[in-house]
């Protein structure tokens, strides 16, 4: 870290973490040592203790060594919904020495077919709902989740060491391609102790996980921080404002981490703030901008400021984190604990000074080990500066004369809906399969509400006919619902570069210019 970094450095933190001599599925091991009767999870109205969840983790990795046959460093897949499944799962696949692979529930077939092709995973722990969507799919073993086992013999001792990989995210690039970033106990215990001790996170602390846990975000603020610290979560399955407003007054919830789109959603809902929030208080989120007046109106309604960070899969969360005593307004704010980053020129990787406009490179005890099966890749992400390696986030940003973070632009073709990411190249991988089109560009376009949406320009095959709700229709059975097209343009041709590459950067500026 730079020094003009720690002028803003929360008085009351270390400015380096020690990290405790755990494995991530220790935490949940200590906690019920020393909470056993205490609130784990709360949902939909059914509180699990700390003893609750460690005797149906310890049941749940017994089954999968002895009845699945997993074996330390095997993948296993997690396809659920916010819920006390997840938790257990999570920490299953850990005590038995497994990889956590947890994916989106909104997946549909053909995208769970490459998550098990690509990890090597052959058990799956599914929701009941989700669960006839892995027919035919090459899977040994699936375990529906109101099925698991609550009782039975535990598993083996544990060996993985803290250098071991135990939970792989997937992230897309501009491929097309979701990769799986390998993390290992030490990179994802860095973020996890860190965002416990710089959100304040302690054993009387009440999280309200509306964040998917599948995602980061939520994995790691809502759920692995708040077991690290002995608290309780009261876990929303879906997000719905009113019921999380209620959740918070019932519970007297103090900490929430979420995308901005939740806050818009909660301030604009008529009834929603007739519930008593002020138990809250820390409200951080990531992933997109939180447009300043509704940061300001949050703020007078509630009096806490929404503290922005800033961090990818392959960091497993945070790099960069407003200081809580000094927070700026739709900005990502300072690299947090062991961390460093800089703002380089993508092309020279020459380090670029306050207000000069660069892509923001990264480097910390919180980074991926690797692409999973993807050597080239990983490679290809890293640059050296004087001898130190960074990672190369792809996104454009710029710092200011106080050494806090903005982003400005994405070198990647990357579109945020919501928080969600969507990455053409898949999108339009998908999209091409559709009898009637011929080309497809897609591209971002601003909404309201979810800061952008996703937008599909179509060139139809001659003499084909397709409406576009007729496209879009089809879209839904293709894709999770986060990455298909909201709107569709029809064209007759799209703009091509003399070697033939369409411009889909014309197109998107173009979108921007009309909106």
């Amino acid at each position: 870290m730079e020094s003009r970094h720690f002028r803003h450095w929360p008085r009351d933190l270390p400015r380096s973490l020690a990290l405790p001599p755990l494995r991530l599925h220790q935490l949940l091991a200590e906690s019920a040592r020393r909470f056993p009767g205490k609130p784990a999870t709360v949902f939909q109205g059914e509180a699990l203790s700390y003893a609750e969840v460690l005797q149906r983790t310890e049941a749940l990795a017994g089954h999968l060594q002895r009845a699945c046959g997993v074996r330390r460093g095997e993948r296993v897949l997690l396809d659920l919904q916010n819920g006390p499944a997840f938790v257990i799962a999570f920490f299953a696949a850990l005590r038995a020495d497994a990889v956590a692979v947890p994916v989106s529930p909104m997946n549909l077939e053909a995208e769970l077919r490459h998550y098990l092709d690509d990890s090597g995973a052959r058990v799956a722990i599914a929701d009941r709902e989700v669960a006839p969507r892995f027919a035919g799919l090459p899977l040994d073993h699936l375990i529906v989740a109101d099925e698991m086992p609550a009782q039975g013999e535990p598993p083996g001792p544990s060996q993985a060491g803290s250098s071991e990989l135990c939970v792989m995210p997937y992230t897309s690039g501009s491929t097309g391609q979701p990769k799986g970033c390998m993390h290992t106990h030490a990179t994802a215990m860095h973020n996890v102790v860190g965002s416990a001790l710089w959100k304040h996170v302690a054993a009387d602390s009440v999280a309200l996980a509306t964040a998917p846990f599948f995602h980061v975000t939520g994995l790691i603020h809502s759920f692995l921080a708040t077991v690290y610290a002995g608290g309780t979560i009261v876990i929303q399955r879906r997000w719905e404002p009113q019921a999380a407003a209620e959740l918070v007054e019932r519970h007297r919830c103090t900490h929430w981490d979420n995308v901005p789109t939740m806050v818009v959603d909660l301030l604009s809902h008529p009834s929603a703030l007739a519930h008593d929030v002020s138990s809250l208080k820390w409200i951080f989120g990531g992933g997109a901008a939180m447009p300043e007046a509704i940061a300001q109106k949050l703020y007078e309604i509630c009096g806490v400021h929404y503290i922005e960070g800033y961090g990818l899969t392959e960091t497993i969360s945070q790099t960069h984190i407003n200081p809580p005593q000094n927070p700026k307004k739709q900005c990502l704010g300072i690299p947090t604990f062991d961390t460093e980053a800089l703002v380089v020129d993508p092309e020279s990787f020459r380090a670029l000074g306050p207000g000069e406009q660069g892509e923001i490179v990264v480097r910390g005890p919180q980074l991926l080990t690797g692409y999973w099966k993807n050597e080239q890749a990983f490679r290809e992400s890293w640059l050296e500066i004087e001898g130190r390696k960074f990672f190369r986030t792809g996104d454009l940003g710029r710092t200011d004369e106080d050494g806090y973070f903005y982003i400005s632009d994405r070198l990647k073709r990357m579109i945020n809906a919501a928080g969600f990411k969507v990455w053409p190249a898949e999108v339009e991988a998908a999209m091409y399969r559709h009898p009637a089109i011929q080309e497809c560009c897609i591209i971002a376009s601003p909404d309201a509400r979810r800061g952008e949406t996703v937008k599909a320009v179509v060139v139809l095959k001659p003499g084909a006919a397709a409406s576009g709700d007729e496209i879009l229709g089809w879209a839904r059975g293709q894709m999770a619902a986060y990455k298909v097209p909201r709107l569709i343009e029809f064209s007759r041709a799209l703009p091509r570069t003399p070697s033939g590459k369409i411009q889909w950067r014309a197109l998107q500026e173009q979108e921007f210019a009309r909106q």
